[in-house]
C-alpha cells in the first residue's frame, strides 16, 4: 500500500497545477526576452554608431586613436581627427572624480549603515539621494561661475608649494584659471558620490548580521569587525558601484564641457584646460558636417568601447579577488 493511496481526499496536494507550471514557464521566457532586449539594443547602438562613424574611420585609420590633433577645418590640407587628446581627458578627469569619490562615498555608507542614528539615517538617505536628482547642468553653472574662480589661487598655492618636487610639480603645475582638468574631476567627484553611496549602502546593508556580530563577539573593534566582515562580503557591490560611477563620469557632457576648458590637449599638469569625449561632442556636433560628424559620433564609439572593456577587467578582477577570499586558485 502506498502513501498516496492512503492520501486522504481533503489533504493539500504538493503537485504543481498547470497553471502554475504555465505561468512559471512565462515568467522565465519574459526574463530571458527581456534580458536578450538589453543585448539587441546595445548591440543595435554600436553597430548603427559604428555606421555612421566608418567615414572617419576609414580616412583616418589606425591613426583616429593614436593622433592627438583634432583640426576640421584647417588652413591647408585635409582635416585631422585625432581622439587621442581627448581619450586622455576622460580618462584623466575620470580618474580624478574617482580618487575623490571613492573614500567619501564610501565613508558615507558606512556611517549611515554602521554609526548614524535612525533619525539622521533618514535625514542623510533623503539628502544623498536629492543630490542624485540635480541635473548636470546645475553642477556645472555652479562650477564655472562660483567654484572655478574660487579654485584660482588655491591652484597657485599648490604650485607654489609642490611645484619643485619633481613629478609632483609636473602634475600639480601652474594653473592659467579655474578651467581645467581638476575642476572638471572635481566636479564629476560630487555627481558621483550619490550613485557609489546609494549603492554601497544597499550592499553594506545586506551583510549578515551575524557576521557583524561574530567578529565583535571574537574582540574585535568596530574597524576591525568592518574591515574583516563587511568589505570581503561586499566587495563585488563595492566595485559594482565604482564602475557605475566611473561610467557616469566618463559620459558627463554639459557640466564637463562649462569646466573643463575646451582645449585640445595632452598634459601632465592638471590644472590645464583640456577636453573629453564627450564635452567635445555636444561643443561642436551642432556645427559640423559630413566627415566632422562622423569623426564626432566616432568619438562615441571609442568612449562605448573604453567602458566594455573596462568593466570586463573589473569583472576579472573581482573574480579573481573573490576566489582568493573563499580561498581558491584565481
Amino acid at each position: 500500500m502506498t502513501l498516496t493511496e492512503n492520501k486522504p481526499d481533503n489533504r493539500p496536494t504538493l503537485a504543481p497545477q498547470r497553471g502554475g507550471l504555465l505561468a512559471d514557464r512565462a515568467f522565465s521566457w519574459w526574463t530571458l526576452g527581456t534580458g536578450l532586449l538589453v543585448l539587441a539594443i546595445l548591440a543595435l547602438i554600436l553597430i548603427t554608431t559604428v555606421r555612421e562613424a566608418w567615414p572617419a574611420f576609414v580616412e583616418m585609420g589606425f591613426r583616429y586613436v593614436t593622433e592627438s590633433t583634432w583640426d576640421p577645418n584647417p588652413a591647408e590640407g585635409p582635416a585631422i581627427f585625432g581622439a587621442l587628446s581627448f581619450m586622455y581627458g576622460t580618462a584623466v578627469t575620470s580618474l580624478i572624480a574617482l580618487i575623490i569619490a571613492v573614500p567619501v562615498s564610501i565613508g558615507i555608507a558606512l556611517f549611515i549603515t554602521e554609526l548614524a542614528p535612525r533619525r539622521l539615517r533618514t535625514s542623510a538617505i533623503t539628502v544623498i539621494d536629492l543630490l542624485a536628482a540635480v541635473p548636470s547642468v546645475v553642477f556645472g553653472l555652479w562650477g564655472v561661475l562660483v567654484l572655478a574662480p574660487v579654485l584660482v589661487d588655491f591652484y597657485r598655492g599648490v604650485h607654489g608649494v609642490v611645484g619643485g618636487i619633481p613629478v609632483v610639480g609636473s602634475v600639480f603645475g601652474e594653473a592659467a584659471s579655474g578651467r581645467n582638468f581638476m575642476t572638471a574631476g572635481l566636479i564629476l567627484a560630487i555627481m558621483v558620490t550619490p550613485i557609489i553611496t546609494s549603492i554601497c549602502r544597499e550592499v553594506f546593508g545586506t551583510v549578515p548580521q551575524a557576521d557583524k556580530d561574530a567578529a565583535l563577539a571574537l574582540g574585535a573593534t568596530r574597524w576591525e569587525m568592518i574591515r574583516g566582515a563587511v568589505f570581503p562580503h561586499s566587495f563585488g557591490g563595492i566595485t559594482g558601484a565604482v564602475m557605475l560611477g566611473l561610467g557616469r563620469a566618463m559620459g558627463e557632457t554639459i557640466a564637463v564641457a562649462l569646466v573643463v576648458g575646451g582645449a585640445t590637449n595632452i598634459s601632465a599638469n592638471v590644472f590645464e584646460p583640456g577636453n573629453t569625449m564627450a564635452a567635445v561632442i555636444v561643443q561642436q556636433f551642432g556645427e559640423s558636417t559630413g566627415t566632422f560628424t562622423a569623426a564626432l559620433i566616432g568619438l562615441g564609439v571609442v568612449l562605448f568601447a573604453m567602458t566594455v572593456l573596462i568593466n570586463l577587467a573589473a569583472q576579472r578582477i573581482v573574480r579573481r579577488a573573490e576566489a582568493r577570499m573563499r580561498g581558491g586558485v584565481a
